[in-house]
């Protein structure tokens, strides 16, 4: 199974007394999700299944992808990373699945899922980590495809 991670692109920082959800793309974002969502196009197989946060940042880059997704409550900010994998499907599900979600969750899902010491992993903003669970000789194993920053692209 191939896991894909997505975090959002550069959001504004939020404004006294805003709602943490609503907070937008910057122009710098918003150019960092598009160039990731190119790259993402040309590379994600037929029938991925792209489960978004409800956060704005997050939906407007999952946007820039221009495919069909589905919003994910268990997704949200400062979500459990058991419940992240449970919504994924991990290690199990019969077709790729990318996440478009936020730090610190993600860090910790790539750092437990690669046997990090770690508590978690810096995944940084627009970034790409896209993991395939396989079975070798009987032992689950998860391997890293790539990583992709968008300001590398």
């Amino acid at each position: 199974m191939d896991l894909i991670f997505w975090r959002h692109a550069e959001a504004f920082e939020p404004l006294e007394g805003q709602d943490d959800l609503s907070r937008a793309l910057t122009p710098r974002g918003e150019k960092q999700a598009k160039r990731m969502a190119e790259w993402l196009d040309r590379q994600l197989p037929e029938g991925v299944k792209v489960l978004v946060s409800p956060a704005q940042r997050t939906l407007q880059t999952a946007m820039a992808l221009d495919r069909k997704y589905k919003v994910r409550e268990e997704l949200a900010p400062n979500a459990e990373p058991d419940q992240v994998l449970l919504a994924a499907g991990w290690p199990d599900a019969k077709m790729p699945i990318l996440i478009v979600g936020h730090q610190p969750t993600l860090g910790q899902i790539i750092a437990a899922l690669m046997g990090l010491s770690v508590q978690d992993c810096t995944v940084r903003k627009g970034a790409v980590w896209w993991l395939r669970s396989r079975l070798r000789d009987g032992v689950r194993q998860t391997v890293v495809v790539t990583v992709q920053n968008p300001d590398l692209l």
